[in-house]
């Protein structure tokens, strides 16, 4: 038990040599630092999730979802350690405003993966509908290659068989109105074969040639287009048993699914925004604890620690500022005088030289021819 209270202790990042002075405050970040450990958990338990589905693999998704939940593990410490209670709420809530939206954007990354594994049975269902919708469009966008072709021997086919039926609708009128004219059912109302009758019979004669020479012409025509189309036909079946059949269960398209579950169906819109507020209301509890609670005994003595420990640092700083102004006022004087006295002696001693050398020409023999000798 002491060791779990020690470890939470450590979870919350408080100074457990200053919390010892305030055992009230002891189960305060207790409790802080079991929010930041199980938030790691969480952290962990999703990330390996999220990578299973990429990498397929136990231990991979195993290994980088423990180096993932330990990042976030030392992220949400930091976040808990660095807020200090100011004693002005305003001033607080300005220190925690970026810490409350990165602990958002962290909750929003750790849920995610898990409202997938929440709602993996619809995501699979739904991901079947997703693979069966691109199977379907790979296979129209495959059929639409060769639909111009297709088209163009229906038409054709379907042109002539229009010729055949024209042909032999003409040919069947003629005939008709050549049998009434035998009979005296029509034309001239008179029974017999005379010249009208042998005319129309001609006509009809003639369309019958014009039919089976148009026949004779258009079936082979149409047997070798309707062999064509058998044969698109065939290559198209076989293009599409050749399609690649890959499984269609990537974390891009769990995602896709569960948004297109979520625009379907309320009820699981709503589990999905309770989901993530729930990991949000997680991941910013520290932070709101730390935000809302009256200043304890141990944020007055780690104020106390850090006020003293500033105003010795600024006392130590001014203390060294006067050393060096008084140590530069002290080379600066002295450097001036030493110039000063340097200077004055220098003049002395060219003065002193000069007379000399003054007296030493005056007590020479003067020479009129060489001068001063």
């Amino acid at each position: 038990m002491d060791k779990m209270k020690k470890f939470f202790l450590f979870c919350s990042g408080v100074d457990t040599t200053m919390l010892e002075r305030c055992p009230s405050d002891v189960n305060k970040y207790m409790g802080i630092g079991a929010t930041v450990f199980f938030t790691g958990v969480l952290a962990f338990f999703s990330s390996g999730y999220a990578l299973f589905t990429v990498f397929d693999s136990y231990l991979m998704a195993g290994v980088f979802g423990l180096v993932w939940g330990l990042m976030i593990f030392n992220l949400d410490r930091y976040i808990v350690m660095s807020m200090k209670s100011n004693g002005k709420w305003w001033r607080d809530a300005l220190v925690a405003a970026p810490r409350l939206v990165l602990a958002v954007l962290l909750a929003l990354v750790i849920s995610k993966p898990l409202e997938l594994r929440i709602f993996e049975k619809e995501i699979k269902a739904e991901l079947v509908t997703m693979e069966q919708e691109v199977f379907k469009k790979q296979e129209d966008q495959l059929k639409a290659r060769y639909q111009v072709q297709l088209d163009e021997q229906r038409q054709a086919i379907a042109q002539l068989k229009t010729e055949i039926a024209e042909k032999t609708a003409a040919r069947d009128t003629l005939t008709r109105m050549a049998v009434q004219e035998a009979d005296g059912t029509g034309g001239s109302g008179k029974r017999n074969l005379g010249p009208i009758y042998r005319a129309k019979k001609a006509e009809a004669d003639k369309a019958q040639a014009e039919l089976d020479s148009l026949v004779a012409v258009a079936i082979p025509i149409m047997k070798d287009k309707e062999k064509s189309i058998s044969v698109l036909d065939s290559t198209v079946a076989a293009e599409i048993a050749g399609l690649a059949r890959t499984s269609y269960d990537g974390m891009a398209s769990r995602m896709e699914a569960l948004s297109r579950l979520s625009e379907g169906s309320k009820a699981i819109h709503f589990a999905s925004i309770f989901i993530m507020l729930l990991f949000i209301a997680i991941e910013t509890a520290p932070i709101m604890v730390k935000l809302i609670s009256h200043r304890s005994p141990y944020d007055y003595l780690l104020n106390e620690h850090e006020h003293v420990f500033e105003m010795a640092n600024k006392e130590r700083t001014v203390l060294l500022a006067n050393e060096v102004n008084n140590k530069m006022q002290y080379e600066t004087e002295t450097s001036r005088h030493l110039t000063q006295s340097r200077i004055v002696l220098q003049k002395e001693l060219i003065d002193h030289k000069f007379k000399e050398k003054l007296a030493d020409l005056k007590n020479r023999p003067f020479d009129w021819k060489l001068g001063a000798v």
